[in-house]
């Protein structure tokens, strides 16, 4: 008995899981029944709901598929269930497929969405509804024929739907009698396509070419509605013009002295509550560079040579442009002028937009450039009056001088340092940064930089997280920042500095700028100041912009903090309220970190005095004031000094075989080869010779190349005497 007991369990463990299997089936069972019983429930509701609808009606799977069909619609179309759609509405619309496709998109996004379509029988209005279990409700009904859908006909207007490649899809009543046949594509009908809007342009017919003036309405999904509307001339014969007061086209007749005579419905909702009869076109829109009453005349005189003109509306909520075509024609022997308008807000905004970058960058790179330039004089000035504080000791009456001429080429210096800030092109040291570290270590420099009448406060979340930056930069955009909030508040007050970590779980969009999503640490600055005017609010971060009275600043402050900023990686934006205050936001991506390797720490070198050393070093340097200093200096230190004022004057000097050469010093950029390229030459037959770079250009214009260059390293312009011997002195030993 003994040795059976050990099947006798596991014939009882078998017999337990069938009875749980089995319980488990009869559950999965029950529930599936009870949902389809839910399911079936709620569209025999949803069936009895639109079962007496006048209008067909089918509810849908999301592929199709007719789950049911109301009395209207098996009358009109004989559905049957399990039946497709498009299959059913394929005799009713010439692309179904397309069209149902669209609308369930639509719907998919908005919950529901509706068309109103063209067909042989007249207007239908097509409309679709989401509802559970990823089921669609369909509705289908005449629509009245108002001119205003998408191909609609216009009160009594031919009107041409076409496509993206220029193909007519459809022509209206009054378009195929105008035509005199189906046409198929827009250069059948118009000898000149692409078609000018707004002007009078000859229409090919059956009895031979008709002027009209053609107008267009954007339809959705790339296709164009091109209405065609009599000429000037012939708009006020038989009431022309009443019939296009409906018109989806800002229309507007006006006096040859710009008066308003009469307006349509679409130049109303355009233009606003201003546009009244008797307001003369002046006083609604301006930006014309000239009288407008100069190009009126011209019109009424033939004389116009550019009709079409943009223009911006004298609107005082929004800012909006228009463009504007004017075309002459008679009114009871009476000149009228008629202006065909269409919103070029969007155009317009994108035009500035790209003419404000083109600027910024033609700005950036001439900062660049000068600040080349003028790193290579203010080397030569400081290196020169070092040479000179060499000879003088401080009982001289010379020293006081030369020291302040030291002092200025340096303030010079950090003067083309935010030239090169601006311009991106300046050389980060990122580090890893935690911005209560920074503010701790910077606000006794900040409390004295805001005064006595002006309170410092800071506010820091309690679990930021790290960021990368430079440290010294970020310094220096915080002081610009404050700086500038103490200015806009001459009577006091408090400046306080924010600093908070933030998610953004979707790409943030604002000031033309898309951040995108992830984790970031805003840091801002807010005062409670005058503040800046809308108008002025978004030039603030331009070059040589500035707010405040002639010879209290530069205008390089926000677009050096600008500059700073997004070479970092960041972003930064200003909001502002005239007679409130002004906040700047700035936003870091946040660091991800990760567990460094320990590393042994090093112990740092104090500081030697330049030794004199031993050595040839060759000196390759195109500006010949700091080729002057140089070679002094470095002689000065004992080494031997070889001169060469371009890099094919080098590989010349060099080609003498029993010439010993310890160290290379070369500029960058120079006319014919740069740097690099003559090093390189110049180590295939010398590959052991040590290389300093000297530049006035931000080291990332030598990176890439350097990496391929051993036992080279970077020394940035301005450098003093010191800078250049302490340098020279570690490459050789």
């Amino acid at each position: 008995m003994g040795a059976l007991a050990p099947e006798r369990l596991i014939q009882l463990g078998l017999l337990a899981a069938a009875l749980a299997l089995t319980g488990l089936g009869f559950a999965v069972a029950f529930f599936a029944r009870k949902s389809r019983s839910q399911r079936d429930s709620t569209m025999s509701t949803i069936s009895a709901f639109i079962e007496k609808d006048a209008s067909p009606s089918f509810v849908c799977t999301a592929d199709g598929e007719v789950l049911r069909a109301n009395a209207a619609a098996r009358q009109a179309y004989a559905t049957r269930r399990g039946e497709t759609l498009a299959g059913t509405l394929r005799n009713t619309f010439a692309n179904p497929g397309g069209i149902l496709f669209r609308l369930k998109n639509q719907a998919e996004i908005d919950g529901a969405a509706r068309e109103d379509i063209v067909t042989r029988k007249g207007h239908m209005r097509l409309a679709v509804h989401e509802m559970e279990d990823d089921t669609l409700l369909w509705r289908l009904e005449s629509a009245p024929d108002t001119g205003q859908g998408r191909g609609a006909d216009g009160p009594g207007l031919p009107m041409l739907m076409v496509g993206r490649t220029g193909a007519i899809l459809y022509m209206n009543e009054s378009a195929r009698k105008l035509v005199g046949s189906r046409a198929k594509t827009l250069e059948s009908v118009f000898d000149q396509v692409p078609l000018k809007i707004g002007a009078v342009t000859p229409l090919t017919t059956s009895q031979g070419p008709v002027e009209v003036l053609v107008t267009k309405v954007d339809a959705g999904a790339g296709r164009r509605a091109f209405y065609l509307l009599p000429p000037p001339e012939e708009m006020e014969k038989g009431g022309a013009w009443a019939s296009l007061e409906d018109l989806p086209v800002p229309l507007v007749r006006f006096s040859p002295d710009g008066e308003v005579r009469s307006f349509n419905r679409s130049a109303s909702d355009l233009i606003g509550a201003a546009l009244k009869k008797g307001e003369n076109i002046s006083d609604l829109m301006a930006g014309l560079g000239r009288p407008i009453a100069d190009w009126l005349e011209e019109t009424v005189s033939g004389r116009a040579v550019q009709q079409s003109e943009f223009l911006r509306l004298s609107r005082s909520d929004k800012e909006m442009f228009v463009q504007v075509v004017l075309n002459r024609m008679h009114d009871d022997g009476e000149v009228s002028i008629v202006g065909v308008l269409a919103d070029a807000t969007e155009l317009k905004t994108l035009e500035a937009q790209f003419v404000q970058s083109q600027k910024m960058q033609a700005i950036g790179q001439l900062a660049g450039g000068v600040a080349h330039d003028f790193n290579n004089l203010l080397t030569a000035i400081s290196g020169h009056c070092d040479l000179l504080l060499l000879r003088h000791d401080q009982g001289d009456p010379d020293y006081s001088d030369l020291v302040q001429i030291n002092q200025n080429a340096n303030r010079a210096a950090a003067l083309v340092g935010q030239l090169l800030a601006f311009s991106r092109k300046q050389t980060l040291r990122p580090e890893e940064l935690d911005l209560r570290d920074t503010m701790s270590d910077l606000t006794h420099l900040l409390n004295r930089l805001v005064g006595e009448k002006v309170t410092l406060t800071l506010s820091h979340d309690p679990v930021l997280k790290p960021i990368r930056a430079d440290k010294r930069q970020l310094e220096q955009v915080l002081m610009n920042l404050v700086v500038n909030a103490r200015d806009a508040m001459p009577d006091g007050g408090e400046i306080q500095i924010e600093t908070e970590c933030m998610t953004l779980a979707e790409p943030l969009e604002r000031d033309r700028v898309s951040v995108p999503a992830g984790d970031y640490v805003c840091l801002r600055v807010v005062d409670r100041g005058v503040g800046i005017s809308p108008d002025k609010l978004q030039k603030v971060f331009e070059p040589f912009y500035t707010t405040k009275k002639t010879g209290e600043g530069t205008g390089l402050g926000l677009s050096t903090a600008y500059g700073i900023v997004k070479q970092t990686g960041g972003f930064i934006f200003v909001d502002s309220t005239l007679g409130q205050g002004t906040c700047f936001s700035i936003m870091f991506p946040v660091l991800e970190v990760t567990t460094p390797k320990a590393v042994a720490p090093k112990v740092a070198k104090p500081m030697a005095e330049p030794k004199h050393g031993d050595g040839v070093i060759l000196l390759v340097e195109d500006e010949a004031p700091v080729r002057a200093f140089a070679s002094r200096a470095l002689r000065l230190r004992g080494y031997t000094v070889l001169e060469a004022d371009s890099a094919e004057a080098a590989l010349k000097t060099l080609e003498d075989a029993t010439l010993n050469v310890d160290l290379f010093v070369t500029d960058v950029v120079m006319p014919g080869k740069d740097g690099p390229s003559w090093v390189r030459e110049a180590l295939q037959e010398r590959p052991d010779v040590r290389v300093v770079f000297v530049s006035g250009y931000a080291e990332d214009r030598l990176s890439d190349q350097q990496r391929e260059i051993p036992n080279s390293v970077f020394l940035p312009k301005p450098f003093s005497l010191n800078d250049l011997a302490e340098t020279v002195h570690q490459q050789l030993h």
